[in-house]
């Protein structure tokens, strides 16, 4: 459970005078994750990476956590019921105004991301923020040598998180493939061509205690970016050398 005293939803709006906080806004996406996995993985993974490094800076600076976003650009599912997308226009908009709208009380804003196809237009978003002046960055949550989606890394954090929503009877290994191999492919035929059960990756082995260990490494190189905020020239928190590769946005939705 995130800690009332850093959760905004949890805070009146005299709680919030007089402050000038850097909030964290978790960007999850409502997709499906494989047969076994719950369609909102990418928003628990982004709100408890961001819950967790909020603890950790606390005492160092004045953090808040907002509600996080429960909806994103995820078109490359679409061919699985369950998924919803508002698309990349929408995405880059939803974040636009989200920043004008919090940075008039807040000094800084951080997206913590969840799903890595919103990579492009959350990019764009924060430039364009930036332009205009305004404090605001984005974070990916990758877990280091982790596999594209639904696999073994994102079934062990949920085991962690929400044990009783992964359905483990239902867990099937899809292609295994880097996905960088997987991308004309699912560029041209979408998740579902390239993997008929939404799995990428093999989710055998997951266990609580990997998604411990992965959820609690990417809290602690949250919290340290931050205490650097270095924000590159696209508008990514932390050092050059963690930044990741930025993949093809999907279908366009």
């Amino acid at each position: 459970m995130p800690d009332a005293r850093s959760s905004l939803a949890n805070l009146s709006w005299p709680d919030v005078a007089d402050r000038r906080p850097l909030v964290l806004l978790p960007l999850g996406s409502c997709e499906q994750h494989g047969p076994h996995l719950p369609l909102d993985t990418d928003t628990a993974v982004a709100s408890a990476v961001a819950e967790r490094a909020a603890a950790r800076l606390r005492g160092e600076a004045d953090v808040l956590v907002a509600p996080a976003q429960p909806y994103g650009a995820s078109g490359e599912h679409e061919g699985f019921p369950g998924t919803v997308s508002i698309g990349h226009d929408a995405l880059r908009l939803l974040v636009t105004e989200t920043g004008r709208s919090m940075l008039r009380w807040a000094s800084r804003l951080l997206v913590v991301n969840g799903h890595g196809g919103h990579l492009t237009s959350l990019a764009e978003a924060v430039a364009g923020l930036r332009g205009e002046g305004r404090d605001v960055a984005w974070w990916p949550c990758l877990p280091p040598g982790s596999d594209a989606h639904a696999g073994r890394a994102e079934t062990s954090m949920m085991l962690r998180l929400r044990h009783a929503s992964v359905r483990a009877e239902r867990a099937v290994a899809g292609p295994t493939e880097p996905v960088h191999l997987l991308m004309d492919r699912l560029v041209a035929e979408s998740v579902r061509g390239v993997s008929p059960s939404g799995v990428l990756g093999d989710p055998a082995g997951a266990c609580a205690g990997d998604g411990e260990r992965l959820l609690e490494r990417m809290a602690d190189r949250l919290a340290e970016d931050v205490r650097g905020w270095r924000v590159s020239a696209r508008g990514r928190l932390g050092r050059p050398e963690r930044q990741p590769v930025t993949t093809p946005a999907g279908d366009g939705r």
